[in-house]
């Protein structure tokens, strides 16, 4: 988030009680509103991923805020990913921008996600630029599918991943200092690296390698080393397989070993945001460490399978955290 680029003159409470937005956001016709936030629920009740999981946790009047959010994340990702044509993609993606202009200048879509996002935007003064980053991020997705080294990667995830995370500081009313900002960019990276480590496979069959590829060429592998063992026609049993597969282990390992302190150092965020988020905030951070641990339960061979968290170990996470919430309300 930027640091209180939305702060009203008066209060925070205030302004979300009026509905109003520094934005010129203001009253949304009720059956448009109405239409579109349930647009919103059922974009959200359709995707089975964390961010839904981890909802059932938030307090029930901030459920609507944070779907009507993630309906725009959903479908610009979907836009960028499901297209089929960059040059379609990078279209829809434009007229996505010029939407998101619209709701700031207090002319938003009157259709489909548009109001129930505007009226979020302009209760919760949420900033611009964290939706704007994101498609630059899934614009990148059009022309880039490697990365040279981390710190490129990293910046690829300072917009594709970094800004959801200000926007759900922004929407819990967290103060934006510096460290908060830094630690919320931290955990939101770790996340996506922690992901790209794990779906290796499932990023190499669309066309995409998040691993550096500097982090290859110092083991001797190149991108084209990887394809054989993944594709099937170098048996992953096979010397030439198994000489693959150890060395690419041994990237793998240290790059979690690198996204492992990235959680743990920025661990302190929970201690410094609203109760009501410490607990989602828990539960993302404990469920990034999870994949880790079971990308180290495979030994780090990633190019044969795909290491999952069981079923058994997120119930586990989920429920700790849901007693969290209900001690801290009881």
């Amino acid at each position: 988030m930027l640091r209180h680029a939305f702060t009203p003159a008066r209060s925070q409470a205030s302004a979300r009680a009026s509905g109003e937005s520094s934005s010129g956001v203001v009253d949304l016709e009720p059956t448009a509103l109405q239409i579109s936030r349930q647009l919103t629920r059922k974009m959200a009740h359709s995707h089975y991923e964390n961010f839904i999981v981890a909802s059932v946790l938030l307090p029930r009047a901030m459920r609507q805020p944070f779907y009507d959010v993630y309906a725009y994340c959903r479908f610009a990702d979907d836009v960028a990913d499901e297209t089929g044509d960059p040059n379609v993609a990078l279209k829809e993606l434009e007229q996505l921008e010029s939407h998101i202009h619209a709701i700031y200048a207090g002319s938003p879509p009157r259709t489909s996600f548009y109001p129930a996002l505007a009226a979020t935007i302009g209760r919760y003064r949420l900033p611009k630029k964290p939706f704007l980053d994101l498609l630059d991020a899934f614009r990148q997705d059009q022309s880039v599918s490697r990365y040279e080294s981390l710190p490129q990667l990293e910046d690829y995830c300072r917009c594709s991943a970094n800004p959801v995370g200000r926007l759900v500081l922004a929407l819990a009313g967290a103060e934006m200092t510096d460290e908060n900002l830094a630690d919320s960019d931290s955990i939101c990276t770790a996340l996506q690296l922690a992901n790209f480590w794990q779906d290796v496979k499932r990023d190499h069959a669309i066309g995409r390698l998040y691993v550096p590829q500097d982090r290859l060429l110092a083991l001797g592998l190149t991108p084209e080393d990887l394809q054989p063992v993944m594709d099937g026609s170098c048996p992953a049993d096979s010397e030439i397989g198994c000489r693959i597969r150890q060395q690419f282990s041994c990237v793998i390992k240290d790059l979690c070993q690198d996204t492992r302190a990235r959680f743990q150092n920025a661990g302190g965020l929970i201690h410094r945001v609203p109760e009501w988020l410490a607990a989602d905030l828990w539960l993302f951070i404990q469920g990034g460490l999870a994949t880790l641990d079971a990308i180290q339960a495979i030994d780090h061979d990633v190019l044969v399978q795909r290491p999952i968290v069981s079923r058994w170990k997120q119930l586990q996470l989920v429920a700790r955290a849901s007693w969290s919430v209900w001690r801290g309300r009881s």
